[in-house]
């Protein structure tokens, strides 16, 4: 009898140590302690189980608490994994996104950069060429006089007195007032010359020649553009909008 109720005992410690729900540490399980270890056993369960409250040690009335308080310490081990978890992916989340957003500042800011050095280079640029605008690149001076002109030698000599990235707007608007005559006169307002002076007396400012210099008309015209549209591209640009300048 003695031997079977060895064997019992080791049944149920073999169980409670394979299964691990049944098994508490040494007071763990409230108001039970441990049964007696046993010296000097040579039996490997009876040694696993030596310092472990067995359910077959407490009383019947107490096992379900005991049970429950296993199962609790069971799903409090796996809640504090899986909230550790949680925070190692939320952070890990959060790093990632902050790199992300690191990245896109930095290009942002990059992208600004580049655009404020491009409007820079683009206003020095056209400050180069309003200034350029401003100076003719030959004086009026210095052509000598003809008793006649033709439209080809007017051509000419505005090629060498307008600079060369307004010529062309310069030509566009001589075309239109007098298509290269600078004897030119409109009967009933009184302009005269290749730029249509009014009053055309106001060419006298750029030479006493200017009823018959072709190059102190072209003077006179550059320097008016300038001065009142800013060159002779934006005086052509007011000229298409409205039909004069």
């Amino acid at each position: 009898m003695l031997e079977g109720n060895r064997v019992s005992r080791i049944s149920v410690r073999g169980f409670a140590v394979a299964s691990a729900t049944a098994v508490t540490t040494v007071g763990a399980v409230v108001g039970v302690a441990a049964g007696g270890q046993q010296q000097g056993s040579s039996d490997p369960i009876e040694a696993t189980a030596a310092d472990s409250t067995l359910l077959a040690d407490i009383p019947a009335g107490q096992q379900a608490v005991a049970q429950t308080a296993s199962l609790t310490q069971q799903a409090d081990v796996q809640s504090t994994a899986a909230d550790a978890e949680a925070r190692k992916s939320a952070e890990e989340a959060a790093r990632k996104q902050a790199a992300k957003d690191a990245k896109a500042k930095k290009a942002a800011a990059d992208k600004a950069a580049a655009e404020k050095l491009a409007k820079e280079r683009e206003a020095k640029e056209k400050k180069k060429e309003e200034i350029a605008s401003r100076s003719a690149t030959r004086d009026a001076s210095s052509f000598p006089q003809q008793a006649s002109y033709t439209v080809a030698e007017v051509q000419a000599m505005a090629r060498q007195i307008v600079p060369s990235g307004q010529f062309q707007c310069f030509s566009n608007i001589v075309d239109h007032e007098s298509t290269w005559n600078y004897k030119a006169t409109n009967p009933s307002s009184g302009a005269y010359g290749l730029v249509q002076a009014l009053p055309a007396g106001k060419m006298a400012s750029a030479g006493a020649d200017w009823q018959t210099n072709p190059a102190t008309q072209i003077k006179w015209g550059l320097n008016y553009m300038n001065e009142r549209y800013g060159s002779p591209c934006d005086a052509w640009s007011f000229w298409q909008a409205n039909g004069h300048y």
